[in-house]
């Protein structure tokens, strides 16, 4: 019934326009364990409002099917700023809309009033301890982008069966039911509710438990300057620096209010590097600001840049900022807990495709460290299951610039995670010491981990798939490849098929999934590399990571020898030119 996407496929009709029309109408969005995210326009393979109420009436029942007291609890909806003008889509509307559809079910709606960051979802799910939580949300993804993404009743993304179970009642929940369009009654139903007030007065007073130096961030002359990239980050860092008694950081005036066109940036991805902060830099030089901390634009994302003694800017990669923040959360709960003993109950997590950093730390000072599957799914169920057996999980991050700082949100949250890196700043500046020094300090404590990260992008799954099984039957049948290049291969893990060499029984320890494709190969020269699909992009992406023990201090033979590994798996193992493979551009 939207007038805008209806008049859209009724001119491809006229224009008697099939490829168009297969494109619209050929498959239907996928609804995995990230929700779903997809283009906004006409047809059940993008988003729009005939496809979020189908999803939404889907994830009702099934939520129906899961909880007895749905009705008494209720769900929680949250939305970011995008908006699409042609298909008259939003954020706002599409959260409405799935908002009509539980209220007409008579299941309590607590939806914000206004744009949100994502991380607010998962807290709100946990602090009113409801059942469920959707964020309307593309994250960083292109500008015509939007997406649906789900929290289960633990306050973590869902992982498996739920996204077979939902996409099952999505199958046949497809019509409509009766009043689905008519959004306005919600504002009338005794069933909706508006979290927006308490959730940001609860939220910073939580997220307050991890400020340790009040009094040097009252006095700290450090400046920074923050950018949301047309997001939703601005006013919530301003309001974490408050909570934390921190001089509001200066905002890019360009980029501090939300705006669905992202005009200033090719992608509105922060990392993607310098070019999506030339405007920070530029506020930064104008200002005598040493540190830019940027958000993606619904704010659980982070990237950090300081300037250097040469005047040149260092943007941390998100396993160099993973490095600084496990450090720093350590030694904070470390200065608080003096008893011996509870360090056996402390726990961090990052994902398989992340540093070993924290492993290092966590050899050498005696707490837990694990990994998890990639994605903060996996890191925030994992949380919430340690935190359930009583033990204490300070800090878990992935290299795509994700961090989980505070265990009152069990997903990325890169509001608390800006505020935090700025304490730390502020502390490290009383020790005349910058982030970077720091860092350096890091690695030479605890060995160090040069790790490098990039992607191809490839539209044709086909090419993919060829790609991956060539890598599978390299000398023949089922054998992977020895070597690459130079390099020897050591050991093989293929969470695809669940086969691990370095196993007893050659089997997995992670779970697998015949759906994604991920392969990490060890060489015998300490070098780990792991190649795999992403989930919501076209991209076949890269991992890589050379570990030295502590006193290795040759750091610039290490990167040579790094370098020379990734050349080496691009030129054996992703053959661009054969498979015509598009490089990351920056």
């Amino acid at each position: 019934q939207n007038p805008k996407t209806s008049a859209i496929v009724k001119e491809l009709l006229a224009e008697g326009n099939v490829g168009e029309l297969h494109k619209y109408f050929g498959s239907r969005m996928e609804f995995g364990t990230a929700g779903l995210r997809a283009a906004m326009g006409a047809g059940i393979s993008h988003m729009n409002d005939l496809t979020i109420i189908q999803t939404t009436q889907g994830f009702c029942r099934y939520l129906e099917k899961n909880f007895s007291d749905l009705k008494k609890r209720g769900v929680v909806i949250g939305f970011d700023a995008r908006a699409h003008l042609l298909s008259g889509g939003s954020s706002k509307r599409f959260a409405r809309l799935a908002a009509n559809t539980f209220i007409s079910q008579g299941v309590p709606v607590y939806l914000f009033s206004d744009i949100t960051p994502t991380p607010f979802v998962p807290y709100t799910v946990t602090h009113l301890k409801l059942c469920a939580g959707i964020m309307v949300t593309a994250s960083h993804n292109p500008k015509q982008d939007n997406g649906y993404k789900v929290y289960w009743e633990n306050g973590a993304q869902i992982i498996s069966p739920h996204d077979k179970g939902i996409s099952q009642a999505i199958e046949e929940n497809k019509e409509p039911w009766p009043q689905a369009w008519d959004d306005k009654q919600i504002d009338s139903s005794l069933l909706l509710h508006d979290p927006y007030a308490t959730i940001n007065k609860e939220y910073f007073k939580d997220i307050q438990k991890q400020c340790f130096h009040r009094n040097i961030n009252k006095e700290t002359n450090l400046k920074f300057v923050h950018t949301s990239v047309h997001g939703v980050g601005h006013k919530f860092v301003q309001l974490a620096f408050k909570a934390f008694d921190l001089r509001p950081p200066f905002a890019v005036p360009e980029q501090k209010d939300p705006d669905p066109e992202f005009p200033t940036v090719k992608y509105p991805n922060p990392e993607e590097g310098k070019g999506v902060l030339t405007l920070s830099f530029a506020l930064a030089e104008k200002d005598g600001a040493k540190i830019i901390l940027a958000n993606d634009p619904d704010a659980d994302r982070l990237a950090v840049a300081e300037k250097q003694e040469s005047g040149e800017w260092k943007v941390f990669s998100g396993n160099e900022l993973g490095a600084l923040l496990g450090w720093w959360i350590f030694t904070c709960w470390k200065n608080q807990n003096r008893d011996a003993c509870a360090i056996k109950d402390v726990y961090m997590l990052s994902s398989t495709v992340s540093s070993k950093i924290l492993r290092a730390i966590a050899l050498k000072e005696g707490f837990h460290f694990e990994e998890t599957l990639t994605g903060f799914k996996w890191m925030g169920n994992r949380a919430k299951q340690l935190m359930d057996q009583g033990k204490a999980v300070l800090f878990a991050f992935e290299e795509a610039i994700g961090y989980m700082c505070c265990p009152a949100v069990l997903d990325k949250d890169g509001v608390s995670a800006a505020v935090i890196t700025a304490e730390m700043a502020s502390f490290l500046a009383t020790r005349s010491l910058s982030l970077s020094q720091q860092l350096k300090a890091v690695y030479d404590e605890y060995g160090f981990h040069i790790t490098k990260a990039s992607y191809f992008i490839c539209h044709d799954p086909t090419v993919i798939k060829q790609l991956f099984d060539n890598l599978r039957n390299y000398d023949g049948k089922d054998t992977y490849p020895k070597s690459c290049g130079r390099f020897k291969v050591s050991g093989i893990r293929d969470l695809t098929t669940g086969y691990d060499s370095s196993q007893p029984d050659q089997k997995a320890i992670l779970p697998t999934s015949k759906s994604s494709q991920m392969i990490t190969f060890t060489f015998a020269n300490g070098g780990v590399a792991t190649m795999r699909t992403s989930g919501t992009e076209p991209k076949i992406k890269y991992y890589s990571e050379l570990c030295a023990p502590p006193g290795n201090s040759d750091i610039e033979q290490l990167k040579k020898e790094l370098d020379e590994l990734v050349n080496a798996l691009e030129k054996h193992f992703f053959q661009p030119e054969k498979n015509n493979l598009q490089r990351k551009t920056e």
